[in-house]
């Protein structure tokens, strides 16, 4: 039964790095690619607490963690810069 759940996990959480990727791509303004990005570090958080998990390996979740500082300090860097325009 966790088998299954953790291959459910593992295809949802590649199907949204596509999403984001193809919202990366397609997007037509710069927020939407700021969004993108982040939603991408996000489900890269993820997949690291999943590898985390199934490794046995919790060290992986520091990782994790100081990734999410870095890419919530990152993304309102980006807002500040978008903040004040050209």
């Amino acid at each position: 039964m966790a088998d299954t759940i953790l291959t459910i996990a593992v295809v949802l959480i590649f199907l949204s790095i596509l999403f984001g990727v193809v919202r990366l791509i397609v997007g037509r303004t710069v927020f939407d690619r700021v969004v993108a990005i982040d939603m991408l570090t996000v489900v890269t958080i993820a997949l690291i607490a999943l590898y985390a998990h199934l490794s046995g390996r919790f060290v992986y979740l520091d990782v994790a963690l100081v990734y999410g500082l870095l890419s919530f300090l990152a993304v309102l860097a980006i807002a500040r810069f978008l903040e004040r325009g050209p």
